[in-house]
């Protein structure tokens, strides 16, 4: 189906259709919506936007960082519309060859690869960026052991300062990833790296996500740059020939619009960083959240209301088991709830302040505090927005809640078409993933 309607429109149109259809209703009390093309208009806003501000030509890799999403499904609506994938564990990699993605358009990044997946990805042809002097150790000896296609590289951290969420900020003076460049005799160390390494060509920096502004990402996307001309000039020949400058644009969860954009920060590189963007170097992207979160809802049944202390809450089916992030730090990650009729209808009538709780057993599983909303009821549904990257893709355990199933969903004038994307989690899987064979074994 090809849709002329926004993006509210069609979820609105889709959380309809999804009771409707019973995908959601008392017996599925929570599910995940995925609005696809609201995905492939993402996906295509990216390539746009690099593409705009690049010669013609000039080898380009969006990289997926799967960690936002690690559905194969989703994974491989991706490749269709050219996009890679960056991976950061054998789980990562997995997932992105099941989902059919090619080993040049695969990434391997993370701070503490195994030999085993070293040889792995060595061996596939998949690109690797080291994230500290051992591990580059343990490279030398692979490379020195059998050749290999993977473009390689390293990963320094610029320490050019963090944004308004710690954890997520990695280009802090104190950073886990990568070599920091200002260290006392860090840079030395790197460049001579390269000099003693004709195949290392490739140099990778990642500054941060979600609360990291544009201007400071674009400053560690320009150390990086500055260091690999460094490193060319050293080498009297241009021997680093690709940048990656990774992802983290942040995702504006207040409303509906989406900013800030690709294009505006692809301008923004062009003004800062020109010459890397003049064609001499290839780039890597690794944009993850800005891919998908403003494309996914969650859907969660209202199973009771109550009253405590004046105010009404209305229990739900989705809580720290999908939104583990939002109920532990809610000022980091409010998120926004739109109040659904039993009929999966926008509901109306006057806004009430109300806490929307999960269903889990602590008194701090709240997706919203003292949030305005038309009074929910019993069987109604509380929608959760912008919550397609992170949210029900990295399911929590707690009280062995099983894992929502999850549609993707097509929607315009015509009607809308669901297609699964992932089953809902039965009594009898978590059984089996919590030892339920092994019954007997400390009897």
């Amino acid at each position: 189906m090809a849709s002329d309607m926004d993006a509210a429109t069609r979820r609105e149109q889709a959380i309809q259709a999804a009771v409707e259809a019973g995908l959601a209703g008392p017996e599925t009390p929570i599910i995940g919506l995925l609005d696809i093309t609201g995905i492939r208009s993402s996906a295509a806003a990216l390539r746009s936007a690099f593409a705009d501000v690049t010669p013609p030509d000039t080898p380009v890799l969006h990289a997926f960082a799967v960690k936002a999403s690690p559905l194969v499904p989703v994974l491989r609506l991706l490749r269709d519309e050219g996009i890679g994938a960056e991976v950061a564990s054998p789980g990562e990699l997995a997932l992105a060859r099941a989902a059919g993605m090619r080993p040049g358009d695969t990434v391997l990044d993370s701070p503490a690869k195994t030999p085993a997946e070293l040889r792995e990805a060595l061996a596939l042809g998949i690109a690797v960026n080291a994230d500290n002097p051992q591990e580059l150790a343990r490279i030398d000896a692979l490379v020195a052991s059998a050749p290999t296609a993977s473009p390689l590289g390293l990963r320094v951290n610029p320490q050019i300062g963090g944004g308004s969420i710690g954890a997520l900020s990695t280009a802090t003076a104190t950073s886990k990833f990568g070599i920091a460049l200002r260290d006392e005799g860090a840079r030395e160390w790197v460049v001579r790296a390269y000099l003693d390494r004709p195949w290392l060509n490739r140099l990778h920096t990642h500054s941060g996500s979600q609360g990291v502004p544009l201007a400071l990402m674009a400053e560690g996307v320009r150390a990086a740059y500055e260091l690999a001309e460094e490193i060319n000039k050293a080498a009297r020949r241009q021997q680093i020939d690709t940048v990656d400058i990774g992802g983290g644009l942040p995702v504006n969860f207040s409303s509906d619009e989406e900013t800030p954009t690709y294009a505006e920060y692809a301008r923004l590189l062009k003004s800062t960083v020109p010459g890397l963007l003049d064609g001499r170097y290839g780039l890597v992207t690794e944009f993850g959240r800005s891919l998908l979160a403003k494309h996914g809802t969650i859907l969660a049944r209202v199973e009771y209301t109550k009253t405590s202390g004046g105010r009404p809450i209305a229990v739900t089916h989705a809580g720290v088991q999908v939104a583990t992030r939002t109920v532990y730090a809610p000022a980091s990650w409010p998120l926004r709830i739109a109040a659904y009729d039993t009929k999966g209808r926008p509901k109306t009538g006057a806004e009430v302040p109300q806490d929307v709780a999960g269903p889990a057993c602590f008194a701090g599983d709240l997706l919203a505090e003292n949030r305005e909303l038309p009074l929910l009821e019993p069987g109604d549904y509380a929608a959760v927005l912008d919550t397609g990257a992170y949210y029900f893709a990295h399911h929590y355990a707690y009280n062995s809640l099983a894992r929502p199933g999850v549609h993707g969903f097509t929607a315009d004038s015509e009607g809308t078409a669901f297609a699964t994307v992932r089953t809902p989690q039965t009594l009898q899987e978590i059984v089996a993933e919590s030892g339920g064979i092994h019954r007997d074994a400390l009897l």
